[in-house]
Order: C-alpha cells, then sequence, then structure tokens
C-alpha cells in the first residue's frame, strides 16, 4: 500500500499496482528471455563455428538496435533528418559510445582467443571489483569493510574461474602447448581491458546522471510533448552514435561475413504456397546471427528499463542470477564434449563470484540505509 500512499490516488491504487507488477514482470521477462538463455545460445554457436566473427556480431547488434531505435528518436524537417527532443545532450554521450563500442568489441573478440563461455561470463561479473578500485582513486568513495571483504571474494572467484579454464601445463614445452597458452593469456588481457574500460564507463554515466538527473518512476508525460524515456535514449545513442565507428574495422566484418557465406548452407523449401518458386538456399550461419541480435535487442531493452525502474541493488541482483543462469547453461550444453575446464575449480570460483556480489550489494544497500537516517 505505500505505493498508494506515495500517489495519493486510493481510488486509483488497485490498477497502478497492477500496472507496476506488469511493468517490473515485463523487465524482469526481457532479461530473462533475451539475455538467456537463447542469447547465450546463439552466441555460444557463432563463436564456435567462426570463432573470429566477434566484429560482425557486434556490428549486427549495433545496427539492428539503432534502425528500432530511429522512429522513436529521429523525425524528417525540410532540412532533412534531425534528432528529435532528448533528455540528455549529445556531448556526455560521446565518451560513453566511445567506452562502450570498444567494450562490446573486446567482449566478442576473445572469443577468438579459446576463452570458454564460462570464463567469459565469471571475468565480465568481476566489474564490482574495477568499479570499487576506480570509486576510491578517482571519486574518493568510502567503503565498508564488509564491502571490501565481498570484492575480495569476487576477486579471488575470477581468478580460479580463470585459472580453471587455463588447462594443466604441458610436461614438454611443446610449440603448440606454448601458442595455446600464449592465446589464452591475448584473450585474458582482452577481457582484463574491456572490464577496466566497463569501470569507467560506469563512472562517466554515473556523472551524466547526477549532473542531468535521473527519470522519475511512474511519472507521466503528455505524448509526443515529451522526449522519450531515459533508457530508451541512452540505449539508442550509445549504438547509434557508434556506428560510424565501424568503419576503422570494414576490412574485418567483411572477411567474416565472406567466411559466413562460403560456409554450409541450408535449403528452403516453400510446398505450402503450392507455387513453382526456386529452393532458397541462405548460409546455414544466418538464422543464429538474426536471433542473437534479437535477443540482444530485448536483453539491451531490459537492461535499461532495470536501471530506471528500481534501486542498484535490484539491478545488480537481478543481473548476478541471470549471469548465473547463463552459466548453468554454458556447462550443461558442453557436458558431451572433451572438458577443458576443472568443473570443481570453476564452481567454487562462480559460488565466491555469486556469494561476493551479492554480498557487496547488501552491504551497500544497509550503508545508504545508515546514511539516510543520519541524515
Amino acid at each position: 500500500m505505500w505505493l498508494c500512499r506515495r500517489a495519493r490516488r486510493l481510488p486509483h491504487c488497485p490498477r497502478m499496482v497492477v500496472g507496476v507488477l506488469g511493468d517490473w514482470l515485463n523487465t524482469i521477462a526481457l532479461i530473462f528471455g533475451g539475455c538467456s538463455p537463447s542469447n547465450a545460445i546463439t552466441l555460444e554457436h557463432l563463436t564456435t563455428a567462426y570463432p573470429l566473427s566477434g566484429s560482425l556480431i557486434t556490428a549486427f547488434q549495433f545496427l539492428l538496435i539503432s534502425l528500432h531505435g530511429l522512429p522513436t528518436h529521429i523525425t524528417w524537417s525540410r532540412y532533412g533528418p534531425r534528432f528529435k527532443p532528448h533528455r540528455i545532450p549529445l556531448t556526455p554521450y560521446l565518451v560513453q559510445v566511445a567506452l562502450f563500442y570498444l567494450i562490446s568489441m573486446l567482449n566478442n573478440a576473445a572469443f577468438s582467443y579459446r576463452i570458454p563461455m564460462s570464463v567469459h561470463i565469471i571475468f565480465r561479473s568481476g566489474g564490482l571489483v574495477v568499479t570499487m578500485l576506480l570509486g576510491w582513486l578517482v571519486n574518493r568513495t568510502r567503503y565498508t569493510y564488509a564491502q571490501v571483504a565481498s570484492v575480495l571474494a569476487v576477486t579471488l572467484g575470477v581468478a580460479l574461474t580463470t585459472l580453471s579454464a587455463s588447462g594443466a601445463p604441458s610436461p614438454s614445452p611443446e610449440p603448440s602447448a606454448t601458442a595455446s597458452a600464449h592465446t589464452y593469456l591475448q584473450g585474458i588481457a582482452i577481457l582484463a581491458l574491456a572490464l577496466l574500460l566497463s569501470g569507467f564507463l560506469g563512472l562517466a554515466q554515473d556523472r551524466t546522471y547526477a549532473r542531468y538527473g535521473r527519470p522519475t518512476p511512474g511519472a507521466t508525460t503528455p505524448p509526443g510533448a515529451a522526449p522519450a524515456p531515459t533508457w530508451q535514449e541512452s540505449m539508442f545513442f550509445l549504438h547509434f552514435l557508434a556506428l560510424p565507428l565501424f568503419l576503422s574495422a570494414r576490412h574485418d566484418i567483411a572477411a567474416q561475413l565472406a567466411a559466413v557465406n562460403a560456409g554450409p548452407r541450408v535449403s528452403f523449401a516453400f510446398p505450402a504456397l503450392r507455387l513453382s518458386l526456386p529452393t532458397l538456399a541462405l548460409p546455414r550461419a544466418y538464422a543464429p546471427l538474426l536471433l542473437n541480435t534479437l535477443t540482444q535487442l530485448v536483453c539491451v531493452a531490459g537492461v535499461h528499463r532495470l536501471t530506471t525502474r528500481v534501486s542498484a541493488l535490484s539491478v545488480t541482483l537481478v543481473l548476478v542470477v541471470r549471469k548465473a543462469a547463463s552459466l548453468v547453461l554454458s556447462v550443461w550444453m558442453a557436458r558431451g564434449a572433451a572438458p577443458r575446464v576443472e568443473l570443481r575449480l570453476m564452481w567454487t570460483g562462480a559460488a565466491l563470484v555469486l556469494a561476493g556480489t551479492v554480498g557487496y550489494s547488501v552491504a551497500t544497500g544497509r550503508a545508504k540505509a545508515k546514511r539516510a537516517k543520519t541524515e
């Protein structure tokens, strides 16, 4: 009933509660339906068949999300297309766009360095460590002992998970073994750089929202009279403004697309139409590529919606559960293959990452509540 008292609309309270719950359920469905398991399945399928397809996948994702947002954020005038009114100026987005583009490219490029999906998922969960360090160094933020202990647990969990997939060292220094270890270390370095850039992206977003404000949950505006919601605006500009950056990778994208087109094909017939149409043969990779970009759109929309509807504690918990579900799915899918992953070590690391992230979120919530009572 606190929603009713806060809104002061007791006659409309049931309708408002149903609307809030429906919006919450839609957001959770977008995250778990888009991010996991469908997105993880298609991404792992593509990167297994085409390890160098990271740039192609990223480009398709950015293009589809940009096309989806064009009708909402672009309008036509007598001088041509122009942006509709938006809540945040474009200048603060530029730094975020560059960081977001690099992070996406690095994360997808890491698959070409033989990084297992399980390590990829857990390693990206270690962004909490980088966020704390940057917050302490840049913003001079003070943390409690519980927060520090939770971050140490996450750090240990990431280290154990990384070691679980590195493979046992070869007794003889064969060139192939040395090359394999070198490739794996390069992939880990790429993930570490993406993790560091993610921390800076978080700082940039926090400063942007601190200056221009966050949307008020439940606030309504007349249609067409106000800019689109902040989550839609941020999702669109972070992807649309990054499209010109893909020109620097156009040769790699063209080569990856050519490799996909030269791969196995699947034929489609149309007997139900009762027409003499020729059989359509398309590369087999087109289906998972299209499904991956569509599920990525759903996933990104859910994450952006979540950040404007619930507290940071709830966002962290939901995303951690989603990552854990993706990890379980990845291991389950690879159960029939010859495993290069030490499962006991990997699950220990995963448990530490989950426990540390949840502990950090709870400790942060308690610290905020304590500060609120003091004030």
